[in-house]
């Protein structure tokens, strides 16, 4: 019974779960906001899934808020209500973190594939280590992130 129990969830459940993280981006995935190959730069992967099953990666959580902002720009007929998941990577960590849980950092000495960053970070105390060894203002959540926000990243 116990490796019935096992099986069905190594196969069942876990590639579920794998599912939910996203899929990983090919060489070809280019970041829909600035252009850049997403696979080169991992450690900054930021990913939306629609709930249609299409997924967009990007090189950075910055350029990720620039397309979730402004959604129809960048796919005609998408809006904030079409998204299953948004992901990010976890600064420390470096794993995938659901990004309306994670605490960005703004305005930090860290910089990203494409120059000043919203750093992820999971916890707020791992946030308030990051400002203290790295600079940085107070940490934002999802829904604090505005084009304010991203205009001070310029």
């Amino acid at each position: 019974m116990r490796r019935l129990a096992l099986f069905l969830i190594c196969t069942m459940i876990l590639p579920t779960v794998e599912l939910c993280a996203g899929a990983k981006p090919s060489k070809g995935d280019k970041c829909p906001v600035c252009g850049m190959f997403v696979s080169r730069y991992p450690d900054w992967l930021a990913t939306i899934t629609f709930k249609s099953g299409e997924t967009v990666h990007f090189d950075g959580p910055k350029d990720m808020f620039t397309f979730y902002l402004d959604i129809g720009k960048y796919r005609k007929g998408k809006n904030r209500g079409d998204i299953a998941t948004i992901t990010v990577k976890d600064y420390y960590g470096l794993k995938s973190i659901a990004a309306d849980k994670a605490y960005f950092v703004c305005d930090s000495d860290v910089l990203g594939p494409m120059g000043k960053e919203l750093v992820p970070l999971t916890t707020a105390a791992d946030a308030t280590s990051f400002i203290k060894d790295h600079k940085g203002s107070k940490p934002l959540r999802l829904n604090e992130i505005t084009p304010a926000v991203l205009q001070r990243l310029q």
